[in-house]
């Protein structure tokens, strides 16, 4: 028997070293039919062949012939100087056995990322403006589009996972799933330039930017340090996940344990009339975060006094509550009549009958949301109670209390290591396994999810700048969307949590060959996701087109440069012409000396000052400008850039 194991297993080795001995040349994923090599450049070109083989490459551009000598274990690396653009070519790779690339073109190549504004695609569930015809148009042959499959790790991948096999030509067919923005882009950039473009959409929707910064740079911040250490002490994906889950369930506990509302276990808030209280209300609905509990994430309770009808009486109620963010425990009278988990969901409960009696009853609903908004929010046509086909509204004034605030009371919530929200995991699974790829420049979209965390996200995002030219060792151009307008308009909102993080954005100018395209004007008060995309490439290309490419053509809005304060006004002076709106200008707020801020008037006084003044406001200190989630402001250049938001307080 021993005789036989060791026959077969002498077997299989045999058999193992033929199979590698008969591998034809392999490739990095990305290197593919169809594919864009940046013009003019170093590029390296790493594989396997057959161990210590001769291995040749032929480009065909100018028919020139590489060898090199692949090692004992296969590998091989060649550094060609590509051509200006052109093509279409071919490389030709050959270890005794032939494997040639196809319509390879030569040109530009742009790598675009970010999260779900960028990756919103044409169709599917972004439908763009006019998408149908948009897709049906997108016959570009000379642009060549790569999309690069969503993956985390936990330490930088060795390849690329690339969709519909590597490098696909322009068409109705591939682009319909691919980042509207990025192609976009790249057909603007092809307009005006007539070079082959290489868009690689590298995105994902609904991630922080720190998932997409190296381990090795985040750690210089030393705000992610307990994620990274213990992606640093080399554990397996198994053993980080068994932390994983350990973690979270002690932190849940403490979250539970951590809620005012609960005595021992039981809910001590919902078994009581509150005394009213006209200070301590909220707007039902509507997120919390949006009226004056900016950046509560936690647990707060609301509790409204209903009266019940006599004819209600020993009836079963229908109680709506809409949509809540994130989870909801509700109470009538003390007693629990419903719980959902999801911030999508609504919320349908019945009261039942032997709980119904006629006169003054409290309707009670805990609120949990750990991060982002959070509360009772949605249609207020949908928040009521419903009893013998009578309906009763609910929406209006509740009061509240607060339970629990996480940023006060307890340590940073764990995230999981397969989340796409962990630090670096993002850049170890999709961008490692590209920056030997030779690329003109980024365009970046993303910062949603880092609303909230402007003053981390100005050094953050300076840091991801810096870390991705560190990792291609070249000094890329980088031309970022500062995030658009959203939310419900409010004419004064200077806490704007919205507005604080595209400051943040706004300060990664400092760094050099940097751009930013302002998208104020184009957003949607209810809609994350902007359906005008043709707008937002088209001025990512125009960055690109002044920047990188040196044509003679305006990229950036006028920018306030200066400011003096003369008696009851702020004088603004900008750096370049404005164009005078045909409306009165909208969108500018001024502080009192006791720091309140009011709504301001402005008046033109030529095309590159403006007077700023307030009504009652004798002493102004300081002006903002589009200072809000919903920017409404209407200062444009004379090409129809709009002027980004600023404030003089900063």
């Amino acid at each position: 028997m021993k005789n036989l194991i060791k026959h077969v297993g002498l077997l299989l080795l045999l058999a193992g070293s033929s199979a590698l001995a008969s591998a034809k040349v392999q490739l990095p994923s990305y290197f593919t039919d169809n594919m864009v090599l940046q013009q003019n450049r170093r590029l390296t070109i790493s594989g396997t062949a057959k161990p210590k083989r001769n291995v040749t490459l032929i480009t065909s551009w100018d028919h020139s012939s590489y060898r090199v000598r692949s090692g004992a274990d296969g590998s091989f690396s060649f550094d060609v100087q590509t051509p200006p653009a052109g093509g279409p070519y071919s490389l030709t790779f050959t270890d005794g056995e032939k494997l040639t690339l196809n319509n390879v073109m030569v040109g530009e190549v742009w790598f675009c990322s970010g999260q779900s504004n960028m990756e919103m695609p044409m169709a599917g569930w972004g439908q763009v403006n006019n998408y149908k015809q948009e897709i049906e148009e997108a016959n570009y042959p000379n642009i060549r589009l790569l999309q690069v499959r969503k993956t985390t790790d936990t330490e930088p991948a060795k390849e690329a996972i690339l969709n519909y096999d590597g490098w696909q030509t322009c068409s109705p067919k591939y682009v319909e799933e691919f980042s509207s923005v990025a192609y976009f882009f790249a057909r603007e950039l092809w307009k005006d330039m007539q070079v082959p473009i290489g868009v690689i959409d590298c995105s994902w929707g609904g991630t922080p930017a720190e998932a997409w910064v190296s381990a090795e740079s985040l750690a210089l911040m030393g705000d992610f340090d307990n994620e990274l250490n213990k992606m640093k002490d080399g554990l397996s994906q198994v053993e980080l996940r068994a932390n994983y889950s350990k973690e979270i369930a002690e932190w849940t506990a403490q979250f539970e344990a951590s809620d005012a509302g609960l005595a021992k276990g039981q809910p001590s808030w919902a078994s009581y009339a509150w005394p009213d209280d006209s200070k301590d209300v909220l707007n039902v609905p509507g997120y919390w975060e949006k009226q004056h509990l900016s950046n509560l994430d936690g647990i707060l309770w609301y509790q409204k006094r209903v009266d019940i009808p006599a004819s209600w009486a020993g009836k079963p109620i229908t109680l709506s509550l809409g949509t809540i963010d994130d989870d909801d425990i509700t109470y009538f009278d003390g007693e629990q009549v419903g719980a959902t988990v999801g911030y999508n969901i609504n919320r349908l409960y019945t009261i039942p009958a032997s709980l119904v009696k006629a006169g003054t009853s409290t309707i009670t609903v805990r609120v949990a949301d750990t991060q982002g908004d959070g509360g009772m929010y949605g249609d207020a046509n949908n928040v009521y109670m419903e009893c013998n086909g009578q309906r009763v509204s609910l929406a209006g004034k509740w009061n509240y209390r607060i339970g629990l605030d996480m940023g006060k009371d307890l340590p940073v919530m764990p995230v999981s290591p397969d989340h796409s929200g962990h630090p670096a995991v993002l850049y170890n699974g999709m961008v490692y396994p590209l920056i030997k790829f030779p690329i003109q420049g980024v365009i970046w979209y993303q910062g949603e999810s880092n609303v909230g965390r402007a003053k981390q996200y100005n050094t953050l995002f300076k840091t991801l700048i810096n870390d991705w030219r560190r990792q291609w060792g070249i000094n890329l151009p980088f031309y970022f969307v500062q995030i658009s307008s959203y939310e419900q308009p409010e004419a004064v909102q200077p806490n704007s949590q919205w507005a604080f993080l595209r400051e943040a954005q706004a300060d990664a100018l400092h760094l050099d060959n940097t751009g930013m395209v302002v998208t104020t004007d184009i957003g949607h008060p209810t809609d994350i996701h902007p359906k005008n995309k043709q707008e937002v490439g088209r001025r990512l290309a125009l960055n690109a087109l002044s920047g990188t490419y040196h044509k003679p053509i305006v990229a950036d809005a006028p920018v306030m440069t200066n400011y003096n304060i003369d008696g009851n006004r702020v004088i603004l002076h900008f750096n370049q012409p404005l164009e005078k709106p045909t409306e009165p200008i909208k969108g500018f707020i001024v502080a009192k000396p006791n720091g309140e801020f009011v709504l301001g008037e402005a008046t033109w006084l030529n095309p590159t000052t403006i007077a700023i003044s307030a009504d009652g406001v004798a002493m102004p200190m300081a002006v903002r400008y589009n200072w809000s989630d919903y920017a409404e402001g209407n200062l444009f250049d004379t090409s129809g850039l709009p002027v980004a938001p600023f404030r003089t307080d900063k």
